[in-house]
């Protein structure tokens, strides 16, 4: 990463995508505004800009102002930003002068004239030149002249981020280093040179390094112990902090800042270190002599040890692949109040967990950013329905491996873990997921999912664990690792690649049965589909709608057609597309014989939409059979959890209403 202070030595930018801001330190909401400028960049083979500011504008504007409290420092904040992969920062030596300068300057001297943009990504409320008279509307003026585009970051992204970096700040002032790091997405640190002290913690025998930060405006956390990680001079080294008035010892008043070291002997002085926080271990206290002090130090450093001991484990497993965990939410407050705290319990520590929201209408995102603020929001703004929802969600989120997962699922801690082991050890499989148990009777199995999705002859699906309506009991009678046909859209894993490969769910199906045609077409590119029954989750069912909603009944049956149209060959649609008619039609009976009127209705709707979007349906199926072939790794299918038998057949005549027994 370039980084430039001089404006004056700036190079000649091709297809800069820029954003301007503090950027104070650069926490998780930053993030995303750099995830966005470094994909844009991307997109146009240029590079990602931040410009920043130095000293802080607030400085410059109120010099008295001893208020100011800095989470990174302009190093620090350097170096993060080079860590999260932007090509270039340009520190703008911030001063009256630039504070002053016309709007109009602003953009065609320093912006137009020193980056020539192809992007530039800002916040709606972002003001510049003389007296602030500058927006973002006055910016959009220039796109078409200047061959730009302006971007702007929404109003909640922009509050959200504001949030954050109070929330840190206050999180820092109580000590609550867990909660500062969640927020921030990474430790937060203090860089600073080691200075003579009065020697204190050698007479005791724990030695210490006095360090003093570079600048008064740097946010120092609350006074007490921690457990810390010293980086120096290319070295990594556990220990154990002090920030206090040592008011044990009455000759001293000033704060200090006192770092001891384990398994270091040697000299510090003059040396430039960076305190890594991991922890906190207690508030600073008074003790009655030297020895009780002594005797607490002692005490200190051995939690500290074991502090770090089990941080350094989840560090080993953070070097595993990245997961995004994506929940689609529309009006969920409910399911997020029950289920959401178990999602961020889940020991695979390498997660980012967003909630893609379809426009609700409730106030699930107001308590999402006031209860959970680690959990990140991406907005749609409307109900696109689960497939269509998904396939936007997921343009704008990058990882290796997506988690798709309903609102109303209870996860156990260790849930993913095996996912993603068995994931990564074979490259094979395309899509995972848990065994997946009933919430409100855990020690059933769940209608939707079960012990994993099978398909018979007919192309009806079904589940290891729930046959219709008969529901087993899990006594670990399905406990193999096994392969199955298709995997439930309440929870599983998928490899991102593939699912844009396949371009994603199709978007005519709405909701039900969009994760059997992905499966079916992931199978066809020779591709594994999984059930790892190691991890388990509790799904409560029926949070979208209910089992036998009327307009559940119309997906599934007009989705099922849709699924066989478009995956079973062309030789056996002629013999299966009339059976299924046919066998519809004695379903429709049964509903009409329980007086299930709306459900009858809504078989016949389904089949007349059948009938509506056959050509449509045709030319899907040519369309992705085309990306399949570019996807595949296979020269046939993969057949594995289709069944040679009618599972109608089998249920209602032979009485067979376990998976085991067919």
């Amino acid at each position: 990463m370039e980084v430039y202070n001089n404006l004056a030595e700036l190079p000649e930018f091709e297809n800069a995508v820029i954003t301007i801001g503090s950027f104070d330190g650069v926490h998780r909401g930053h993030q995303k505004i750099l995830d966005r400028i470094n994909q844009l960049a991307r997109k146009i083979n240029g590079k990602s800009i931040v410009i920043t500011f130095h000293p802080h504008p607030r400085i410059v504007l109120n010099p008295e102002d001893n208020n100011l409290r800095l989470i990174t420092t302009i190093e620090e904040k350097a170096s993060l930003l080079e860590s999260f992969g932007i090509d270039a920062v340009v520190l703008v030596p911030f001063d009256k002068a630039f504070l002053n300068q016309r709007p109009e300057a602003y953009i065609e001297n320093f912006l137009i004239k020193k980056f020539q943009p192809k992007y530039i990504v800002i916040g709606y409320d972002h003001k510049y030149g003389k007296n602030r008279a500058g927006d973002i509307n006055y910016l959009k003026k220039y796109q078409e002249k200047a061959g730009f585009e302006v971007i702007e970051i929404e109003k909640q992204e922009i509050d959200h981020i504001t949030i954050s970096s109070s929330k840190i700040r206050k999180a820092l002032d109580e000590g609550n280093i867990r909660t500062a790091s969640q927020l921030l997405g990474h430790n937060f640190s203090i860089s600073g040179t080691v200075i003579r002290g009065a020697g204190i913690g050698n007479t005791l025998g724990y030695p210490t390094a006095n360090v003093k930060p570079p600048s008064r405006y740097k946010l120092i956390p609350k006074e007490g112990i921690y457990a810390i990680r010293i980086h120096s001079q290319g070295k990594v080294y556990d220990g154990v902090l002090y920030i206090g008035r040592r008011p044990t010892l009455e000759s001293f008043k000033n704060r200090t800042i006192e770092a001891h070291l384990f398994d270091f002997s040697g000299d510090l002085y003059d040396s430039f270190l960076k305190i890594e926080f991991i922890d906190f271990i207690r508030e600073d206290q008074k003790f009655e002599n030297l020895d009780l002090l002594k005797a607490q130090m002692e005490h200190d450093a051995q939690q500290a040890k074991s502090i770090l001991g089990s941080e350094k484990k989840n560090q080993i497993a953070r070097q595993g692949p990245e997961v995004a965990v994506v929940i689609l939410n529309y009006n969920g407050r409910k399911w997020f109040e029950k289920f959401l705290p178990s999602l961020l319990q889940s020991t695979y520590p390498h997660t980012k967990f967003i909630v893609a929201d379809n426009g609700s209408s409730d106030d699930s995102l107001d308590y999402l950013r006031q209860h959970f603020p680690q959990v990140d929001i991406l907005e749609l703004h409307k109900n696109y329905g689960f497939a269509k929802g998904y396939n936007k969600a997921l343009k704008q989120i990058e990882a290796p491996y997506y988690v798709l997962l309903n609102s109303d699922v209870e996860l156990t801690a260790d849930w993913l873990n095996p996912i993603i082991d068995l994931m990564e050890q074979d490259h094979t499989i395309g899509i995972c997921q848990p065994k997946i148990l009933a919430q409100r009777a855990k020690e059933y199995f769940e209608h939707a999912g079960a012990a994993g999705g099978m398909m018979d002859k007919w192309g009806y699906p079904f589940c290891k664990g729930r046959l219709f309506d008969t529901i087993e009991k899990d006594q670990g009678q399905y406990d193999e690792l096994s392969e199955i046909f298709w995997a439930s859209g309440a929870a599983f894993v998928i490899r991102s690649q593939l699912y844009h490969q396949l371009e994603g769910f199709d978007e005519h199906y709405f909701a039900h049965h969009e994760e059997i045609d992905l499966c079916w077409r992931i199978k066809r590119a020779g591709y594994k589909v999984m059930v790892q029954t190691q991890s388990k989750v509790y799904h409560y069912g029926g949070g979208t709608l209910d089992y036998q909603n009327p307009r559940k009944v119309y997906l599934n049956f007009r989705n099922s057609f849709y699924n066989i149209i478009k995956n079973e060959s062309r030789v056996k649609l002629f013999w299966l597309i009339p059976l299924r008619l046919i066998l519809d039609g004695i379903a429709g009976l049964m509903f009409l014989s329980k007086g299930q009127i709306k459900n009858v209705w809504a078989i016949i709707r389904a089949h007349l939409s059948m009938y509506r979007n056959f050509g449509k349906m045709l030319r899907q199926r040519k369309h992705y059979n085309a990306l399949i072939q570019k996807a595949s790794i296979s020269a046939v299918p993969n057949q594995n959890g289709i069944i040679n038998k009618s599972i109608i057949w089998q249920y209602y005549m032979l009485r067979k209403k376990h998976f085991k027994d067919l």
